[in-house]
């Protein structure tokens, strides 16, 4: 009865033990994550992403971490000619460079398109935000992504005043904004077909 009592609380501890184990695991294996090669189209986003000096965002507590320091800044929900979705799978924060270039270009395409706005579908992500995006979403990067350092955003080119319906006329004029701002050397952008957004990266310029 004794050796009974005894196999017990070790059974309970070894519980604890892997349920604890489980908890602190993370979902990603990083050396994986960092052997999987960018294409070409998408290393110069990458490439912008890293001279902001953030190191990768594995998790809430580094988000967290630099929020206390001053280098990340929240993004209201609306701005000219802008708003954010409901973020499931993004956290609402960017280098300040970024946040005043998402503002920048808000207010470009409402002047230019008289007061519409456009809809931010997604900001910053951790590694452990795109663990919990892949498993909705088998597209979503299995590797790095310039949305892991707090520089890039998506804005979708399908809801604009928060209507979710296809636009050509504002598509075309959201595009023209971006092109605008890609030229003159402050941001990288990608048009995403299967994600229906702009994946833009703001360069350290």
């Amino acid at each position: 009865m004794r050796k009974f009592l005894y196999i017990i609380p070790l059974l309970l501890h070894h519980t604890v033990y892997c349920q604890a184990s489980k908890k602190t695991s993370p979902c990603y294996d990083l050396t994986e994550v960092l052997k999987v090669e960018p294409t070409p189209l998408y290393k110069p986003h990458l490439d912008a992403s890293k001279s902001f000096n953030v190191n990768i965002l594995k998790n809430t507590s580094q988000v967290q971490k630099y929020i206390s320091k001053g280098r990340f800044h929240t993004i209201n929900k609306k701005g000219k000619g802008y708003k954010v979705q409901k973020l499931d799978y993004s956290r609402p924060y960017l280098v300040l460079k970024a946040k005043t270039t998402l503002e920048k270009i808000g207010a470009r395409f409402s002047k230019e398109t008289k007061g519409h706005t456009f809809t931010v579908s997604s900001i910053t992500r951790t590694l452990e935000d795109q663990c919990r995006l892949r498993k909705i979403n088998t597209n979503a990067s299995s590797g790095l992504s310039s949305h892991n350092y707090g520089n890039s955003f998506d804005i979708s080119y399908v809801r604009f005043n928060n209507i979710l319906k296809p636009n050509p006329k504002m598509e075309a004029a959201l595009e023209k904004v971006l092109k605008y701002y890609a030229d003159a050397g402050r941001i990288y952008y990608i048009k995403e077909r299967q994600q229906s957004c702009f994946h833009v990266t703001v360069r350290n310029y």
